[in-house]
């Protein structure tokens, strides 16, 4: 029985992290919301792992939906059409770079200080503004695609990648955040946001998956089932998630994170204030 709640739990996360991951709502940010009402019964040092390798399911959902448009070796491109698809992934290095050294070198500091509720709401708050502001200001558009973005928009684009390592802030909001100022537009920079995912949290999982290994704590196989399920329910959900986004990006703006954000901000301070309070 146990281990059956101990899997619905691992459901719901998954499906948590496949929604959030690529809304700019931050998923960190409510994995950690979701841990204060829903406990997995998981040693702390699987669960610091858990929270970040959960994410493989959601990078795996955008290598299946732009495979074709990712492979430099498909029968079915031109040599100019496969040479474009090596220049995006060297525009992806390049604005990867940015976020893995910062975060190879805080990665333990940010755990320790900034995993809070505080933190949370502030970003939340902060950044739904951010969106609410950049959409009133209307930026014009210089990149209608993500094969227009050169390498210095693609390494400011990093830059601001940089910020999602504060929890709350979101990787796939920094990102689309910061194409939006840089004048890419609405489809163009989640796109690129999607692609920028790949070898960041590839990363980021392994960087985890290495500290839990050499933590010398042995996983259980109850553990082992709850990764892979949350994995596979990750996988799921993105594709409904990513495929959704996409098309509501191409006719509507990004406002309503913004005020999704703001609100679950406040909710979020009033929580954990009248907790205290009690």
């Amino acid at each position: 029985m146990v281990a059956f709640f101990e899997i619905l739990k691992a459901i719901l996360f998954g499906i948590v992290e496949g929604i959030t991951e690529w809304l700019p709502v931050s998923s960190t940010g409510h994995m950690i919301l979701l841990d204060e009402f829903v406990h997995l019964k998981v040693s702390p040092e699987f669960y610091e792992m858990f929270q970040v390798v959960i994410q493989l399911g959601a990078i795996l959902a955008v290598i299946l939906l732009f495979f074709h448009k990712l492979n430099p070796f498909s029968p079915k491109k031109d040599a100019t059409q496969k040479k474009n698809t090596w220049n995006l992934w060297f525009k992806v290095i390049v604005a990867v770079l940015p976020s893995a050294v910062l975060g190879l070198l805080f990665d333990d500091w940010m755990d320790a200080h900034l995993y809070n509720y505080v933190v949370v709401a502030i970003t939340l708050i902060l950044y739904g503004v951010a969106f609410l502001f950049v959409e009133k200001k209307k930026i014009s558009t210089n990149f209608d695609n993500v094969h227009q973005i050169d390498y210095k928009t693609a390494l400011l684009i990093g830059a601001f990648q940089c910020l999602s390592l504060i929890p709350g802030t979101s990787r796939s909001g920094a990102t689309i955040l910061g194409a939006l100022m840089l004048g890419v537009s609405r489809s163009a920079g989640a796109e690129f946001s999607f692609f920028l995912a790949i070898p960041t949290m590839l990363g980021a999982s392994a960087l985890k998956l290495l500290k839990f290994l050499l933590s010398g704590v042995s996983a259980t196989g109850l553990e082992i089932a709850v990764l892979a399920v949350g994995c596979v329910v990750s996988l799921i959900v993105s594709l409904l998630v990513i495929k959704g986004l996409m098309e509501y990006v191409r006719k509507r703006s990004f406002a309503v994170f913004g005020y999704y954000r703001i609100v679950l901000g406040i909710l979020v301070i009033g929580y954990f204030l009248i907790k205290t309070v009690m």
